[in-house]
């Protein structure tokens, strides 16, 4: 089976410090993988550099075979926005922006009109259990909403890859566990693959496996069916 997304030998400095020293990494479509390491380790720098939010210094990420990290700024901005998605720690949600176009964002700065894009994205709602609540805004939401919101949003582009860091950093454990079923579930349900980045073995046991990142170097590939 081909890896939908692939980083092969990536190194990247910030100033005296080395954040990834030589790291290879492969995700297969569908796949979710958790990325562990302690702070600092350079699981966060991995997950910029696989998404394209940060050019490795040396090495290249490809993505279903193309090669993503030579490209301009404005091409893996673009990219971004329709190959892939996002869910953060603290969701990142727009606070004068209702759930619904907090959820159609990206399709809107995709191109798509504001009326299609609320309709698409107020497609997600209810499947994730926020049916009811498109009008709210994020300061009417609790935090565990608030994150199936953010989650909304990361799959209505129809992304390859989502991307998850420290996705349950801000919520209590229960919430926590919730938030992870729901993430890993819609993210398979609609065929798309989840790296996550965490400190949590419990949020880590929720993906198919689990790599660990320490001083910028891959300890642990894990298991791969």
């Amino acid at each position: 089976m081909n890896d939908v997304l692939a980083g092969r030998a990536l190194t990247k400095r910030f100033g005296q410090t080395v954040a990834l020293a030589g790291v290879d990494m492969a995700v297969r479509p569908g796949e979710a993988v958790a990325i562990m390491g302690p702070s600092g380790s350079g699981k966060s720098t991995l997950l910029h550099c696989l998404a394209g939010i940060m050019k490795p210094d040396s090495g290249e990420v490809r993505l279903e075979g193309t090669r993503i990290d030579d490209m301009g700024e404005r091409r893996r901005s673009a990219l971004r926005r329709s190959r892939f998605g996002f869910v953060f720690q603290f969701g990142q949600l727009l606070p004068e922006l209702p759930a619904d176009e907090n959820v159609a964002l990206p399709l809107m700065l995709g191109g798509v009109a504001r009326a299609e894009a609320v309709r698409r994205g107020r497609e997600w709602f209810a499947p994730l259990g926020l049916g009811g609540m498109e009008a709210r805004r994020p300061g009417e939401l609790s935090g565990g909403q608030a994150q199936r919101v953010a989650i909304a949003r990361a799959l209505v582009t129809r992304p390859a890859v989502v991307f998850a860091d420290e996705p349950t950093g801000a919520l209590d454990q229960t919430t926590g566990h919730d938030t992870m079923r729901l993430l890993v579930e819609a993210t398979k349900h609609n065929g798309a693959s989840l790296i996550v980045v965490t400190h949590d073995p419990g949020v880590a046991g929720w993906c198919d496996r689990t790599v660990e990142v320490r001083d910028g170097v891959l300890l642990t590939a894990g298991a791969r069916a």
